[in-house]
């Protein structure tokens, strides 16, 4: 049984800048130009029976525009229509109409429980569609730069079930077979839950191919299904088609189709039922114990127990019955184990590490349950006793004065339960690398190179630092690649953000609130004239700026996308263009 990496994310220090002294607000005014829409773009509002959380990060929260990033300054919307709208910009002050470019076949105004119509740039050439019905669709475009008019032309077209959103999709090319992948996103009832809202979120890995190049019909090769309790932040195919990453605040993990499906959810059931523990185990600063019940009639012929310095397996008359690794080292020559006369097992480690607590025996395992003793329990207590006590702050003047809770601000409070950054294996279909992200708060992606992963920003302490994921390098996988100093704190600060974005070349970052307003954060830049900070007295070298921009409606945002030199951010009759940097 192959145990997933508990891996970490290297930050690379000469990307901080520890003497970042904040943004400096510029009045300098921001070019705006404003189109007005054809036809209203194809909001759709959640519905009654989608109250939950998930239903408003997935589909409440939706983003309607929809960037190239294979094609520069391209953006796209639906319309209520049924058109797909494109917008590419070469020259602001000569901005023309959205223009057409494909018309969905099916009247969408009849279906009551559709949900938003969603795209994805597969590649320069593919697109991938849902029409929020349940229907996906695969469609070549050919190049669509510079306003090409060539028409676009449905390759793949089949009902999946109900309604769904593409969250990621590519195209691959092996042995001259093309196939494209996607991944499609669910919420859907679970009947059997009696606990939380009785909602699961669906992630489908979709792939479909067309064998060789006379055969001109696509048809689904694989369909394999994951399943968790929250919306992931983050999740997207690895460019070979290897594997796929997802951020979430809860863990997802694959499930059979088909027959498969229905014995799993049988076996999951019994699961529930059976609430005995497969074994128990205790510790002290030494060593660890584990014990279980065996079958009857057992003799130690029929056990077999293998000890390494990270890893046990156990082995019950032929069948495994315990295996993983081990959270620390122990010392494997002199561990042991024995059958009690209760026909119990009791096995004997024997830690490397004295005195070094273990959070859990196997990685990953929720089998055991682990036993705390009465006199671990005082020792425990009589440790934390320092930190509590009858009076408020009873010794101010105390070389560890104790923590004011008051002293807190908002954006310093995280959750109980992190978020984790899983790589999912395409073949064994098991998770291979693992991080917890602990107070690292995900905060956006972006694409930055279409040919890679979309890249994921997180905060680190005050930061927020862009991680591209690097699916080839299986010891270094996620790369530091830029800094926006102390925006995870300034974004913290924005209860009424809606979308968050940055430029594909790093030069600047977004965010853009529900109604209205739009904050730009620029990179640091040098100078033209001569400041000094007057604390310290030294000459100020650099400045990072920050622009505000107020758009003339009274419309919600819809969407909102970053290229290197503008921000598009749509309403529903509305499309705005925001010039940011001159240069190319």
């Amino acid at each position: 049984m192959e145990v997933a990496a508990n891996c970490s994310l290297r930050v690379k220090r000469p990307l901080l800048d520890p003497r970042f002294e904040g943004y400096k607000l510029s009045l300098e005014p921001l070019p705006c130009y404003q189109l007005e829409l054809d036809a209203a773009v194809a909001e759709v509002k959640l519905r009654d029976d989608q109250y939950t959380l998930e239903h408003m990060h997935a589909f409440g929260m939706y983003n309607y525009l929809h960037c190239d990033s294979w094609y520069q300054d391209s953006v796209y919307y639906i319309d209520n229509l049924g058109r797909i709208m494109n917008l590419t910009v070469m020259l602001d002050t000569a901005l023309g109409k959205p223009r057409e470019v494909f018309r969905l076949p099916a009247d969408l105004t009849v279906y009551d429980n559709r949900l938003c119509a969603s795209i994805h740039f597969t590649s320069s050439t593919w697109v991938t569609l849902s029409d929020g019905t349940g229907r996906l669709y695969l469609i070549a475009t050919d190049e669509r730069g510079n306003n090409s008019s060539k028409k676009w032309e449905i390759m793949f077209n089949e009902e999946l079930g109900s309604p769904f959103i593409i969250i990621h999709s590519i195209s691959l090319l092996k042995d001259e077979e093309h196939s494209i992948a996607a991944l499609l996103l669910r919420i859907e009832k679970e009947e059997l839950d009696m606990k939380g809202s009785g909602f699961y979120v669906s992630l489908e890995w979709v792939t479909i191919s067309k064998k060789n190049k006379d055969n001109k019909k696509y048809e689904i090769i694989k369909h394999e299904i994951l399943r968790g309790k929250s919306v992931p932040h983050y999740a997207a195919l690895e460019p070979d088609g290897n594997g796929l990453m997802i951020v979430s605040y809860k863990s997802f993990q694959f499930i059979q189709t088909g027959q498969d499906l229905e014995e799993n959810k049988n076996e999951n059931m019994s699961e529930k039922i059976k609430v005995e523990p497969l074994y128990y185990w205790q510790q002290t600063e030494d060593d660890l114990t584990i014990t279980t019940q065996l079958p009857e009639d057992t003799t130690k012929e029929d056990i077999q127990v293998q000890f390494l310095p990270d890893h046990i397996s156990i082995v019950l008359n032929g069948q495994l019955f315990l295996e993983g690794k081990l959270y620390s080292s122990v010392d494997h020559e002199s561990s042991t184990y024995i059958i009690k006369e209760n026909n119990s097992l009791e096995i004997s480690l024997i830690k490397k590490n004295e005195g070094l607590t273990w959070p859990e025996l196997i990685v990953g395992d929720k089998q055991g349950e682990f036993i705390r003793d009465s006199a671990q329990c005082a020792a425990i207590a009589e440790r934390l006793m320092h930190l509590t006590s009858e009076e408020l702050n009873p010794n101010p003047d105390k070389e560890k004065p104790p923590c004011n809770a008051q002293e807190l601000e908002e954006c310093d409070i995280f959750f109980e339960e992190s978020s984790s950054l899983c790589r999912f294996d395409g073949n064994t279909l098991k998770t291979t690398h693992v991080v917890n992200l602990g107070s690292n708060e995900y905060l956006f992606s972006v694409i930055v190179d279409p040919k890679e992963m979309p890249c994921f920003s997180l905060r680190h302490d005050v930061d927020a630092l862009l991680w591209q994921p690097h699916s080839s390098k299986q010891d270094d996988m996620w790369e530091h690649i830029a800094t926006f100093n102390a925006l995870g704190y300034v974004q913290a600060s924005k209860r009424d953000k809606k979308f968050f974005a940055c430029a594909p070349n790093y030069s600047y970052a977004a965010l853009c609130e529900c109604l209205r307003r739009v904050f730009i954060y620029r990179q640091p830049t040098p100078m033209s004239t001569v400041l000094y900070n007057r604390k310290e007295g030294r000459q100020v070298g650099q400045v990072a700026k920050q622009q505000v921009a107020s758009l003339e409606t009274n419309d919600a945002i819809l969407g909102f996308q970053a290229t290197n030199e503008r921000l598009f951010v749509l309403t529903a009759k509305n499309l705005f263009l925001i010039k940011i940097n001159t240069e190319n």
